[in-house]
């Protein structure tokens, strides 16, 4: 199969850039191959003027191309360090100030979810730090932009491999049933969960308002402005005293104003800058 050229992928990276906010350049040219090479031999062709010829005729093709280029790496409890961060102070500090508010209700949102092991991660966390779940409000939304890595999230259905991936043994016995080849989530963990497509790029003001959002490792996809408006329409998501999380790597302070760093075991997390000081410590 021929190469992509350089005038290809600037029409390929620009169609990949409108439907997802994906941003690709010359140093992709590889990932780029690897990804989509799968995918036109499915279609029968030859080189990446067909593909992109076929691409402006057939926006049924759409969901393909966003299923072969967005990133699916990702784990269980994931860095460990921000879900310890979760499981030590974030979470146990908004469970006790809203046992004190009497208002037991709880919303998180992780946006870019993939497969949903990070959703998943969340709702085992709440479980053992609840005793009386039964009684709370909770609500734990992902969101992708694939549809097939939304599927299997809803389907809750794991590998060995997958769950061999930051699963202690004895959350992997507690958490999960074997069936067959597969490990399925916990009933009562995977119905915490719910699951609905969305581009970042676009509006989201309709999943409302949050205690804490986790948008790890996302952004580093997008342009510098797409950031920029990203963070902007994400912190109108936040709650006043609520939480934002972002990678590792990724520091929002090279392109908003809006949130202030603080840390708790090792990690990072961003609030408000409106609020005169962090509500989890």
């Amino acid at each position: 199969m021929a190469e992509i050229s350089d005038q290809e992928l600037e029409i390929l990276a620009d169609y990949i850039k409108r439907i997802s906010g994906i941003h690709l350049d010359k140093s992709k040219k590889y990932l780029i191959e690897s990804r989509f090479r799968p995918l036109l031999k499915a279609l029968g062709l030859e080189n990446y003027a067909e593909f992109n010829g076929r691409l402006m005729r057939d926006t049924s093709l759409q969901n393909q191309v966003i299923d072969a280029i967005s990133t699916r790496e990702t784990c269980f409890f994931r860095d460990s360090t921000p879900f310890e961060m979760l499981k030590r102070t974030l979470l146990p500090a908004l469970i006790k100030r809203r046992r004190e508010e009497k208002r037991l209700q709880m919303r998180i949102w992780s946006a870019a979810c993939s497969t949903g092991q990070e959703v998943y991660s969340i709702a085992i966390i709440l479980r053992e730090l609840l005793p009386d779940i039964e009684n709370w409000n909770l609500k734990i939304l992902g969101t992708d932009i694939s549809d097939a890595a939304l599927s299997k999230a809803s389907y809750a259905k794991y590998s060995n491999f997958e769950v061999e991936r930051g699963l202690p043994p004895q959350t992997l016995q507690r958490w999960f049933t074997k069936e067959g080849d597969l490990y399925k989530v916990a009933d009562e963990v995977r119905f915490m969960a719910s699951f609905r497509k969305a581009n970042l790029m676009e509006n989201f003001s309709h999943f409302g308002m949050h205690d804490i959002i986790l948008v790890r490792n996302v952004a580093i996809y997008f342009a510098q402005k797409d950031k920029i408006a990203l963070f902007e329409r994400i912190e109108k998501q936040l709650d006043a005293s609520g939480v934002l999380i972002v990678g590792a790597s990724e520091s929002l302070t090279l392109f908003t104003q809006a949130f202030k760093m603080n840390r708790a075991d090792g990690a990072a997390y961003y609030t408000k800058k409106q609020a005169m000081a962090s509500p989890f410590c």
